[in-house]
């Protein structure tokens, strides 16, 4: 009888196991190669979504590390967002605020770098399950725009859908 216990519920945990994780929070971010974003240079973040994940609402942020040096009080981004299944990605600009009227930096900052997360989209829905791939391009008339040293994406869970 003990034996039979312990064997069922290692299978149980051996196929609980086996489930894919549900989306709480998606986030990564990359280096800006030299610390000069290019107009070529498009990081890309690919975002698997189960279908479990589709009953939720989540939040969508842009993460910008930059130095203190960076010239401007904002950055345009072109964010593109290609669904399951489609070929084309769907593409919008974006302003990202990253000072206020005075100069002074929104984000966080340790000595002369300062950390963004700019939400871009609320309570956004992933209506179908499958691979998400969000593109950034910077979309600024300075080329290369100096002093960005990564750029990234965060998706985190905000409730369930109505």
């Amino acid at each position: 009888m003990n034996r039979l216990f312990l064997a069922t519920a290692g299978l149980l945990l051996l196929a609980a196991a086996c489930k894919p994780p549900k989306m709480d929070t998606y986030e990564k971010n990359l280096e800006v190669p030299g610390h000069e974003w290019t107009y070529d240079y498009k990081p890309s973040f690919e975002v698997k979504i189960q279908p479990e994940d589709t009953a939720y609402l989540y939040n969508i942020c842009v993460n910008i590390r930059h130095t203190d040096a960076y010239p401007y009080s904002n950055i345009w981004v072109l964010v593109g967002t290609q669904y399951p299944g489609d070929s084309i990605p769907k593409e919008q600009r974006v302003e990202l605020p990253l000072a206020d009227v005075t100069g002074k930096w929104n984000g966080s900052g340790l000595d002369d770098i300062y950390e963004h997360r700019i939400f871009i989209q609320q309570n956004a829905i992933f209506n179908k399950p499958g691979t998400y791939k969000f593109t950034f391009e910077q979309n600024m008339r300075q080329n290369p725009l100096p002093h960005v040293m990564n750029v990234g994406l965060r998706i985190e869970k905000a409730g369930t859908r109505p």
